[in-house]
């Protein structure tokens, strides 16, 4: 999540390990250029960030990603009537979907902007599917 409170990659791992770590900070690199700042709890992620991005400030001081966790509770509210997903496959599909409905809300993107308020998503999906 970026300064912003823009979702800016999601990665869906069996385990949560640095090679998971490392292949989730590279693909976000690549696809995002390198950050500033990175914001995560007290893991082992730290050594996977150091390595990667030896110049950028890693906060893990306590409350620092309390946006992030907040984000994840509205997720696991749609979840749970699910009860979970089974495949990750799956779960990588609609973390990703509700990253991007997040971000849509939040007017990150230059999509259904001259809409009327309340009819923001209606007029985004109207204008991805022209270019579709």
């Amino acid at each position: 999540m970026d300064q912003n409170g823009q979702v800016i990659d999601v990665y869906v791992s069996k385990k949560r390990d640095a090679q998971a770590a490392t292949r989730f900070f590279s693909t976000a690199v690549k696809a995002h250029g390198e950050p500033a700042e990175v914001t995560t709890d007290r893991s082992a992620l730290a050594r996977t960030i150091v390595e990667l991005l030896p110049g950028n400030h890693h906060d893990t001081t306590q409350y620092a990603n309390n946006r992030v966790e907040a984000d994840h509770s509205r997720l696991k509210a749609r979840l749970r009537p699910m009860r979970g997903l089974k495949r990750d496959g799956t779960a990588s599909i609609v973390i990703r979907g509700h990253a991007f409905m997040q971000n849509l809300r939040r007017s990150h993107y230059e999509l259904g902007v001259d809409a009327l308020p309340g009819l923001t998503v209606a007029a985004a999906f109207d204008e991805l599917a022209r270019e579709v």
